[in-house]
């Protein structure tokens, strides 16, 4: 790209969830690679620590609830404001919600939580990405949307997570077909088990299909960091729309 040229940097990304997790394994990823990343979530101590680990990558740090529109909005302007452009949007914020409660005792302000986060706090920043690549010059981007094992399957008490995972993959080739035009390109990376503070109960054991709770494999999550890393360095004529990747013994492919 031009702006590769011109600044040395492989782009310039904005990672939400960064503060932790996932986000925080692709940002370290993607700052030790030489992109240029705004960190975004709801703690700035997360985020400072997490660009910490990368001491001399260009970094910005921005306080961002994905779910309140006029935060989305000012994290990508102060964005483009320090870096000029916006190559790749990892769509990570997200949230599983009141784990364990059976559908009938589930609130709606539970529900509702879970949906802003990761449904419409996606469609919130996956729109503004798209706004700025569209017309920014060299025009196009990236966006990767983390989806979930859940955007294919369920787990048992899990109804706001995974109806929102499944509706992310369709906002996904929505947005992939719609950002043609604009060489804008999108896919969606589902993960299953990666050893994150989110996940550290699947060690300890969880609730299957048949009832019985039982302990399940994890996998590191930089080996997640590692494939997001390999879908943004595509080249925009190449897009992996679809990416599967989960620890390799984990109860998710035939019957467990």
């Amino acid at each position: 790209m031009n702006a590769e040229r011109q600044t040395g940097r492989r782009g310039v990304a904005v990672v939400t969830g960064a503060g932790s997790g996932i986000g925080r394994a692709v940002a370290v990823e993607l700052l030790r690679a030489g992109w240029a990343v705004a960190l975004a979530g709801r703690r700035p101590q997360t985020l400072e620590e997490t660009g910490a680990l990368v001491p001399d990558g260009e970094r910005l740090a921005v306080r961002t609830d994905v779910a309140r529109p006029e935060d989305v909005a000012a994290l990508f302007a102060a964005t483009v404001e320090r870096f000029g452009r916006v190559d790749l949007l990892f769509n990570n914020a997200g949230t599983f919600g009141p784990g364990g409660v059976p559908m009938e005792e589930l609130s709606y302000d539970a529900w509702r939580h879970v949906v802003d986060t990761n449904l419409n706090g996606a469609f919130l920043c996956a729109q503004a990405a798209y706004r700025q690549m569209k017309e920014q010059s060299p025009q196009g981007g990236r966006i990767i949307n983390n989806g979930s094992i859940s955007a294919h399957a369920p787990r048992p008490h899990s109804a706001p997570y995974t109806a929102t995972k499944h509706a992310l993959t369709g906002l996904t080739k929505a947005l992939s077909l719609d950002g043609r035009p604009y060489r804008i390109a999108v896919g969606q990376i589902d993960i299953g088990n990666a050893a994150t503070d989110m996940t550290a109960r699947m060690q300890s054991g969880v609730l299957q299909a048949n009832g019985s709770v039982v302990a399940e494999p994890v996998m590191d999550v930089a080996d997640v960091a590692r494939t997001v890393r390999h879908m943004a360095e595509l080249p925009l004529e190449a897009n992996v729309q679809f990416a599967t990747v989960l620890a390799t013994t984990m109860p998710y492919v035939g019957r467990g």
